[in-house]
């Protein structure tokens, strides 16, 4: 009990109102019901006397949410339904949304504690929190073939892998994500990936020579260093008076330079290895993953949605309207579709 003085009282009074006003919810005290504006409270509960309580209506609010969910309604349905019954969440508003419910469900003060009394059981508090985790971990889970997919899938325009937005719902569409980029101007789905990759594996598997690279094994490129040292050598063995220590040291060094120019290209096992993988296949009528994992290193998506398939060996295939005759990069029409083949690591 606190003791004060009629000075003390005068100066204290307005600070209890306030406090008192600010923490008050639903709660019948002499015939009046007041709310705040803002919640300080959880929902179903109120202060009364300088205790939390229970607000019998917003108590009766709480167990029929936790009824729904368990029932099988969502939490916009249950959002919606708070609406039409002219439930409150504040003094000034029944808008109800469902990160609202989702909240009140996922509370475990409704479980009761020191300070809060007991709104739901244990048992069914449990069964819907167990309800809401598996539908959450639903949504965030995709399939293993569809994770491949979205491990090689980038945007042609900067380079940086797509994002896939939705989880394993319907409404689930790609987008790249890079902050200095550009979102996509149309909506891409997963169907029209795998479809356009299923019509380019049908098109190899019908047509082979499209993933022809024509890349040579080793090739040689000289410096201007290399050329240097050439023409340094041929100075010196043109002179009179040879100094063959010296000609014989700069002759190693030019080995070295030159062998550093060499590089080894693998393209061409890699295309005699996906040949031979295609050999054994027919049309397909669905996607293969395990020849997709083998066969294709990345694809390419513009933000029109065109989408460029890119195989181990380097070799491009897209989709185009039409062809434009100053492409003098290797190159072969599809028969059947409007596509390109282009290799791209061919020397200029």
């Amino acid at each position: 009990m606190r003791f004060v003085t009629k000075t003390q009282s005068a100066f204290l009074l307005p600070l209890d109102i306030a406090i008192s006003e600010a923490l008050w919810y639903p709660c019948w005290v002499k015939g009046d019901d007041k709310m705040a504006k803002n919640r300080v409270i959880p929902f179903g509960y109120c202060m009364k006397n300088g205790e939390i309580t229970v607000d019998f209506k917003e108590f009766k609010a709480v167990v029929k949410i936790f009824e729904e969910y368990l029932g099988g309604s969502s939490l916009l349905q249950i959002a919606k339904l708070m609406e039409s019954e002219k439930i409150r969440y504040t003094a000034d508003s029944e808008h109800w949304n469902k990160n609202m419910i989702k909240r009140i469900i996922e509370n475990e003060k409704y479980l009761g504690t020191e300070k809060y009394p007991q709104i739901i059981s244990k048992k069914f508090f449990i069964q819907a929190n167990e309800k809401r985790m598996s539908k959450a971990t639903s949504v965030c889970v995709i399939s293993e073939d569809l994770q491949e997919i979205r491990n090689r899938t980038y945007c042609s325009e900067c380079g940086h892998r797509l994002s896939r937005i939705g989880g394993n719902s319907r409404s689930a569409k790609w987008d790249c994500r890079n902050p200095d980029c550009y979102r996509f101007e149309y909506q891409l789905t997963d169907q029209m990936i795998i479809g356009s990759v299923l019509t380019v594996l049908n098109m190899a598997i019908a047509n082979p020579s499209l993933i022809e690279s024509n890349d040579e094994i080793i090739m040689y490129s000289p410096t201007a260093d290399v050329i240097r040292k050439q023409n340094e050598i041929s100075q010196m063995t043109d002179s009179a008076q040879i100094d063959f220590d010296r000609v014989k040291s700069e002759l190693f060094r030019l080995a070295e330079m030159k062998y550093e120019c060499c590089t080894y290209d693998d393209n061409p096992q890699k295309t005699t290895q996906i040949r031979s993988l295609l050999e054994n296949y027919e049309q397909l009528n669905s996607l293969d993953i395990g020849l997709f994992k083998v066969c294709i290193s990345r694809i390419w998506i513009s933000h029109f949605c065109t989408i460029e398939v890119e195989f181990i060996n380097g070799v491009h295939i897209k989709n185009i309207t039409e062809r434009t005759g100053e492409n003098h990069e290797h190159s072969a029409q599809c028969d059947s579709d409007s596509c390109e083949s282009t290799n791209r690591n061919q020397p200029q």
